[in-house]
């Protein structure tokens, strides 16, 4: 890193609430192999028990030692009782300490200070008070810089986080909202978009959507999808919300910005339940043990959803005085405090469940309920809005967007990691009439681990009759596309056929589908190209009564 000392690999300046803190924070992540690799009597003036070099005794006491350094300079420099927190990282030389600020640029001083005393040790110890005095000299001296500025909404507002659906579960916030009558701002991996009008495409997950989305005048509700990308790199752009919603957390993105297990991820979704306000309310998936622990970080009321109507993580919401919602007896139900069932409406009547074939978009369904009650919107507008919201290339794109061409039917879906695939092979079986196959066109984006690459090809084998390979340029991220075709052929453990891009391999396996097979297609690159593909050969796409009609075939024929 220009300008820094050596022992600097990263200095991310987190401008929101962020995995460390709930407001702007500093994330320095060094390399302290020269604390790691020391002789233990070398550093035992420091104090403690250093253990061996290379241990786990030696790398959390080398983070307390730095952690220490982070408040001894902090305080000789006139700030005092500053929070610090300090982890080993993955790599034995690495270490993570993070801290709150409130002027920029002498945070970033406090920063490259440490890092100096770090490139110091061990073989300066017996300076240890000198250089911290000199250090926090320079810092005292540092240019303040900008103020931290974190925005608080003047509008309703709901973030909504998880590894799956929350695309989705944004998209159906925002429309019952405007069932309700309010204009809506919403941001997305797809956009920004206000009132159905998009203003601008693309990947706006992050801070910098949330604050276009929140600067539109005359707003009644703003739905805001956070990423991790944007917790990860900048922290969040609101202090606070209304409503946090979070749907799931999976393996996805593993080994990125430090984040290297499900449950370091989990933390990093935790950022949205622990930003809701005191009076909000957070909606948590009552079926992922992890996302229900975060209802303990919230200040926000919990309102569970499950599908399952006998989940003891209902009776956990309603003892915190919190809400549920859940299906039972074929309707979405809302569940009081006595725990009695109150139906809003049939599943068969919320076109996104796709006649209840899919558990995933039901939950999905069930997480916007959740929200739609936590805002207070009438309950004629929810239910409105969830029998409105249609899985089409308008109102979804590229979410369990169905189609039939000459009897084959083909589901187009982003599917990125293993639980979008089995979510997306689900569907498929569901559609399929006796007789019938299923095809896949297999693939995603070189950020994931060998182990999920893998894991794609053992779930596509398993669930599908013919897959191929479809190679996406676009989402490489540093891999090669034979290696991400090589991982996915050796978790199905036979090779599989590859193709150039979606369009090529979908173009195949429909040219050898017969009336009563499906085709699935992981979708992430050609949306646009797939869809007219498929209207040149006759394709049309599926409206609610006809994906019933094709269920109900598909179920009688599996009796």
């Amino acid at each position: 890193m220009p300008g820094h000392p050596a022992t600097v690999v990263e200095l991310r300046v987190l401008e929101g609430p962020n995995a460390f803190f709930p407001k702007p924070a500093v994330k320095l992540v060094l390399d302290v192999g020269p604390l790691t690799s020391a002789d233990g009597s070398l550093l035992a003036a420091l104090g403690g028990k250093p253990g061996g070099p290379g241990s786990l005794q030696r790398r959390r006491w080398t983070a307390r030692l730095v952690g220490g350094l982070v408040r001894d300079v902090a305080a000789a420099a006139g700030t005092g009782r500053l929070a610090v927190r300090s982890r080993p990282g993955h790599d034995v030389d690495r270490l993570v300490v993070a801290f709150p600020w409130r002027a920029r640029g002498r945070a970033e001083a406090l920063a490259l200070a440490v890092a100096d005393l770090v490139a110091q040790l061990p073989s300066g110890v017996d300076r240890r008070a000198a250089m911290v005095a000199d250090a926090a000299s320079r810092v005292a001296a540092a240019d303040p810089g900008e103020p931290a500025s974190v925005r608080r909404p003047g509008v309703p507002t709901v973030a909504v986080t998880g590894t799956n659906g929350k695309t989705t579960t944004t998209r159906l916030i925002a429309h019952i909202g405007r069932a309700a009558g309010l204009s809506v701002a919403w941001t997305s991996t797809d956009g920004v978009y206000v009132d159905g009008v998009a203003l601008e495409h693309g990947d706006w997950s992050g801070p910098g959507g949330a604050a276009l989305a929140l600067d539109q005048p005359g707003l009644g509700l703003a739905v805001l999808e956070t990423a991790r990308g944007g917790i990860l790199l900048r922290g969040m752009a609101v202090s606070a919300v209304d409503v946090g919603v979070v749907t799931n957390v999976a393996a996805d993105h593993l080994g990125l910005q430090d984040i290297h297990t499900v449950d370091e991820l989990a933390e990093v979704k935790a950022v949205v339940a622990r930003v809701v306000r005191a009076g909000g309310w957070v909606v948590l998936n009552g079926d992922d043990p992890r996302v229900l622990a975060m209802r303990t970080q919230s200040k926000g009321t919990p309102i569970v959803f499950s599908l399952d109507p006998h989940s003891p993580s209902i009776r956990t919401a309603l003892d915190a005085g919190g809400s549920a919602v859940t299906v039972a007896d074929g309707s979405m139900c809302l569940v009081d405090r006595r725990g009695d069932l109150d139906p809003v409406l049939p599943v068969l009547e919320v076109p996104v469940t796709l006649s209840g074939l899919s558990s995933h978009n039901t939950a999905n369904a069930l997480a916007a309920l959740g929200a739609a009650v936590g805002l207070g919107l009438p309950r004629a507008a929810i239910v409105e809005g969830l029998r409105t919201f249609v899985p089409d290339l308008d109102l979804n794109p590229g979410r369990m967007n169905l189609w039939d061409c000459a009897g084959v039917a083909v589901v187009v879906d982003l599917a990125h990691n293993e639980d979008g695939l089995r979510a997306l092979l689900q569907v498929a079986r569901g559609l399929r009439l006796p007789g019938g196959s299923v095809r896949l066109v297999a693939g995603t984006a070189g950020d994931r681990t060998d182990e999920v690459l893998r894991g794609i090809g053992h779930i596509a084998v398993h669930g599908a009759d013919d897959v191929a390979v479809a190679d996406k340029l676009r989402y490489l991220r540093d891999r090669d596309a034979s290696e991400l075709h090589e991982q996915i052929s050796e978790g199905a453990g036979q090779p599989l056929e590859r193709y150039p891009d979606e369009l090529t391999a979908l173009g195949v396996l429909v040219s050898r589908s017969s009336s009563g097979d499906v085709v699935a297609v992981m979708c992430h690159e050609q949306l646009d190209e797939v869809g007219a593909y498929l209207r040149s050969r006759g394709g049309t796409v599926l409206d609610a009564e006809q994906v019933a009609t094709r269920v109900r075939a598909a179920q009688a024929g599996s009796r």
